[in-house]
């Protein structure tokens, strides 16, 4: 028996049910149009799309047959920066996007790749920095043209 074929992406919160399967991918196997993906239950998956997207935790991929696959963001090396205050916070997020870095803005820290030198900078600019492995679903950006 082949792959099941799956052409359809269902954004996060707007499919329901039991997921028939899981795939879990790091941030760059997040984006793709076309790739033969392995299930948590070792089924595959032909991922077939008309254009690339960046699929985010918790997206629903369509089976052509019926059913849905749960897209889960994998753990990988981060670096978690936080702030003493909130403003202080944003003041590093401004620097952080000035450096057009990667980043997945949460209400009380920030998630970028490891990187030392930005880990440096952002100590000398009087945040905490800490290594941790997370799921990594960063913001998209004003031009991310990888939409559902």
């Amino acid at each position: 028996m082949g792959a099941a074929r799956i052409s359809e992406v269902a954004h996060a919160g707007s499919w329901s049910g039991e997921p028939v399967d899981e795939v879990v991918l790091d941030y760059d196997g997040r984006h793709r149009r076309r790739i033969l993906l392995t299930g948590a239950s070792g089924r595959e998956y032909l991922l077939d799309l008309p254009d690339a997207v960046h699929l985010r935790n918790g997206d629903g991929l369509k089976l052509e047959g019926g059913g849905v696959v749960r897209v889960a963001a994998r753990p990988e090396p981060l670096l978690e920066v936080r702030a003493a205050t909130h403003q202080a916070l944003v003041r590093l997020a401004w620097h952080i996007g000035n450096r057009h870095l990667t980043a997945a803005v949460e209400a009380d820290r920030i998630l970028i790749r490891r990187d030392h030198v930005i880990a440096h900078m952002l100590e000398h600019l009087g945040a905490e920095v800490a290594e941790v492995e997370a799921p990594f679903d960063p913001e998209g950006g004003a031009y991310d043209g990888h939409a559902h």
